[in-house]
């Protein structure tokens, strides 16, 4: 998962103004109770941070792949 993914899943998932505001003051406990932004500045993994964030909101396991994305042919 790459940076971009993630926001694209905070947003789709919280909103795009809840989720910026989510991922600074949501203490992740399983990430050393850093917040997104902290855990994702010091190269934790987007996909690390996104499933702890998943747990930490128990959002079901079947919305942990963010939404899906049409393809785009070429």
């Amino acid at each position: 998962m790459k940076n971009s993914e993630f926001w694209r899943n905070m947003d789709h998932e919280f909103g795009s103004i809840y989720s910026r505001t989510l991922a600074d003051s949501l203490a992740l406990t399983e990430l050393q109770s850093m917040n997104a932004t902290e855990a994702l500045g010091k190269g934790i993994k987007p996909r690390e941070v996104w499933e702890a964030i998943c747990r930490a909101q128990d959002l079901p396991p079947e919305r942990w792949l963010g939404m899906d994305l049409e393809i785009k042919e070429p």
